[in-house]
């Protein structure tokens, strides 16, 4: 089976991303949110990025263009699914919502569609479910920046069959990733441990053990991690590491009880660098 038409769900954060490395990877993406702005949006993140590239001289000005031309936002679900060879949902993580989005996906995609599900977290056989396709239910997980970060977790449901796996494999190649299998099991192979060093990092915070900036530092030149716990956690968005953590506490037991002070600070709304304040200021993300 060939893969033309790849249909990305979600103009948000990780799906512009995603729609981002489908189009430079040459597949035509059907890009699809429920508004215009964020899909305006969406776009212009993308050809900002892909300018990006341009000017690092990873990509040449035709490749930019080339690569906008094969985007087709929309607001129309049916008619961005219709055809689809390969879906690729980035929800926000809801299970209630995911379950609608696969219901209707089965409801409308041709039989051989692959329908892979971007979760970070959640259950891929929950969510295949719903459908009366499971075997072609995959997890997809793709890392923030999606257009930038190297790796995809390729996630088998219990149901999941080789021919999604191999599929997905194929597409996560095309648009320039590495991939790695994994089981099915709550938090995957990375979230699991990213979420606990989070939530870690924020009880020493709570307990006066050091300084966020001194965390971070610790952890970058002592460690050698890219990034310290803060700053990925406000590049990720500390109301998605909540609910990580909540279903990851739900499932696998107290270790991954979320922090109260991680709480709170989703609470009072400083979720990250989206909002432009978390555990650090970003004064030039326009509120």
């Amino acid at each position: 089976m060939s893969i033309n038409k790849v249909v990305v769900l979600g103009a948000g954060l990780m799906g512009r991303g995603i729609a981002h490395v489908a189009a430079l990877g040459g597949y035509q993406v059907a890009l699809y949110d429920i508004g215009d702005e964020v899909l305006a949006k969406g776009l212009s993140v993308i050809a900002g990025n892909l300018q990006k590239g341009v000017d690092l001289g990873k990509i040449t000005a035709a490749d930019r263009e080339a690569a906008l031309a094969r985007i087709r936002p929309g607001t129309d679900f049916r008619a961005a699914v219709v055809d689809a060879d390969f879906v690729i949902e980035a929800a926000p993580e809801d299970l209630a919502l995911k379950h609608r989005i696969f219901m209707d996906l089965d409801a409308m995609c041709p039989p051989h569609t692959v329908l892979a599900t971007n979760t970070s977290a959640k259950s891929i056989t929950e969510i295949a479910a719903v459908t009366r396709r499971p075997q072609m239910v995959v997890g997809m997980h793709f890392f923030n920046p999606a257009h930038v970060m190297k790796l995809v977790e390729i996630v088998r449901g219990l149901e999941t069959c080789d021919k999604a796996v191999r599929l997905t494999e194929e597409v996560a190649l095309q648009m320039g990733k590495e991939t790695v299998e994994v089981n099915e099991f709550p938090g995957f192979a990375t979230s699991r441990i990213n979420a606990m060093i989070g939530n870690e990092a924020f009880y020493m915070l709570m307990e006066g053990v050091a300084s966020a900036r001194d965390i971070d530092k610790a952890l970058k030149l002592g460690l050698n991690h890219p990034m310290g716990p803060f700053e990925l956690g406000d590049l990720v968005g500390w109301d998605t590491r909540l609910k990580v953590l909540e279903y990851l506490h739900a499932t696998l037991g107290e270790k991954f009880r979320p922090c109260p002070l991680l709480i709170k600070y989703v609470h009072a709304g400083r979720l990250g660098r989206k909002v432009g304040r978390g555990v650090y200021e970003y004064p030039e993300v326009k509120k």
